[in-house]
């Protein structure tokens, strides 16, 4: 009985088992599609599942447990990078043993940004405490990254540079150099020749995850990574690739517009809400400390069809600019057209304005798009996107040195927005005079700065100085002709 038990024991673990190479599910029989990600030819032989032997307690040793209060803060002080809107979405810097993942779509401007701040980190501040860093390039030649660093004035001369695929070498390179920073570009690109599997796949990437984290935490040297990204924007690999490291920051960008944004989906050593921007540019990527120029128009200013908003990226305010286009259409089923602001809202938009501005539309093609490639996913450029349509259709501007902030409802109501007292100091920084922001919301107006306050779409409408003629209006309109 005991032999027969003992068998099926070792059949049991000899099974040979699945494992899905893109997010690391596993199953005890092959299928065609994984039952995670529900990615189709991504389920592949693992190999038989060994039964090692059961962990046994071990003295703590040199580490033992110690009151919480009486553990030493000292190291583990942030240091700045030596780039301000990196250091503002890390939280002050990096922090000693601290383990980033920046990850992004492929020419987005990765190794561009990390090569910039391994340059910067190796300096210093002011030149001085210089420091060693070393950048590990898995992609490109150490001949072909030389060449980017001069172009874009990234050379130190303490920033050692090795272009190695072979995880082994990489750790023997920290062992001989030391480094203060060690910079891996990518994760994706590294291999270790004790597991099975092509670079990039899920037990490749988890064995030099965990590897250089280990490295990391024990040498107390803060690790930045490159990480590939899906088709669906998700970090390749393992999904426990993002739970080990420390932060993980998302790098976005459109490819025909100047402006990368930095967003730090986790992070334990700071806040997730701040956004860094940045500009791309021939001379490499800099720090944008007020980004707004990059989505006003100055020529924009008395044109119909204009509308400025301020939208909060994170906890910064943006500015910018939406702009509308109205024309007689030619079609049974006019036209609908969005760039930077999502259709769905848009369509949600115009049957406000129909119900309850007495817009007449339903003829009409109608084009909305933002100035400088940017993205408009918040409701609180609602009102501006109305007043621009509304303007486009009367071809009356609004005045010059308007802004409008706040949600559009379906009753037609103007809904509050969350903090609408930095948008509104974005905007009388920037030089704006009048403010239709909704009502009720208690918020002081700055000096110089006149805030109407609307209840209503139509109210606002009016206060706006577009106000609805009798020629593009239903009959049943709530505004005067």
């Amino acid at each position: 009985m005991s032999t027969t038990t003992s068998s099926r024991t070792r059949a049991k673990q000899s099974r040979p088992g699945y494992r899905c190479t893109e997010c690391g599910w596993t199953t005890p029989k092959w299928v065609g599609r994984c039952g995670e990600c529900q990615e189709w030819g991504t389920v592949t032989d693992e190999g038989p599942a060994s039964a090692g032997p059961r962990t046994v307690a071990t003295s703590p040793g040199r580490a033992p447990a110690r009151p919480i209060a009486e553990i030493d803060v000292a190291a583990a002080q942030a240091a700045p990078t030596q780039v301000p809107e990196l250091d503002r979405v890390l939280g002050g810097g990096l922090v000693p043993g601290a383990v980033v993942l920046l990850a992004g779509e492929p020419g987005v401007g990765k190794s561009t940004l990390l090569l910039d701040v391994a340059a910067s980190y190796a300096r210093g501040a002011d030149g001085r405490d210089a420091r060693t860093v070393l950048y590990v390039t898995g992609e490109e030649s150490a001949g072909q990254v030389r060449l980017r660093a001069e172009r874009v004035g990234a050379l130190a001369p303490t920033l050692l540079l090795a272009a190695e695929t072979d995880l082994g070498t990489v750790l023997g390179h920290v062992e001989a150099n030391e480094p203060d920073l060690l910079v891996v570009d990518s994760v994706q690109t590294i291999a270790s020749a004790e597991v099975d599997g092509a670079p990039g796949g899920v037990s490749q990437v988890r064995e030099v995850a965990a590897s250089l984290i280990a490295v990391a935490k024990s040498r107390q040297v803060p690790v930045l990574l490159v990480g590939h990204v899906t088709k669906d924007g998700t970090v390749a690999g393992p999904r426990t690739l993002e739970h080990l490291v420390d932060v993980v920051c998302q790098f976005e960008g459109d490819r025909h517009s100047r402006l990368r944004m930095v967003r730090a989906v986790k992070n334990r050593y700071g806040p997730t809400d701040e956004v860094g921007c940045f500009e791309l540019s021939e001379r490499g990527i800099i720090g944008l400390s007020d980004p707004s120029g990059l989505f006003l128009s100055h020529l924009g200013a008395g044109v119909p069809g204009t509308c400025v908003t301020v939208t909060l990226e994170g906890r910064r305010p943006l500015a910018l600019e939406l702009q509308s286009l109205v024309a007689p259409s030619p079609l049974a089923n006019p036209r609908r057209t969005t760039s930077g602001v999502e259709s769905s809202r848009l369509a949600m938009i115009l049957a406000v304005l129909h119900r309850h501005a007495g817009l007449r539309l339903a003829d009409q093609d109608v084009y909305v798009s933002t100035i400088g490639g940017a993205r408009v996913t918040e409701p609180a450029a609602d009102l501006a996107t109305a007043l621009a349509i509304v303007s486009a259709r009367t071809g009356e501007p609004l005045p010059t040195g308007t802004v409008a902030v706040g949600e559009v409802g379906l009753a037609g109501d103007i809904r509050p927005v969350t903090g609408l007292d930095r948008r509104v100091g974005e905007a009388a920084r920037l030089g704006f005079v009048r403010a239709v922001v909704p009502a009720g919301t208690s918020v002081k107006a700055p000096a110089g700065m006149q805030l109407l306050e609307a209840r209503h779409l139509a109210e606002a409408v009016e206060l706006a100085g577009v106000g609805v003629r009798s020629a593009d209006r239903r009959g049943d309109s709530p505004l005067t002709s």
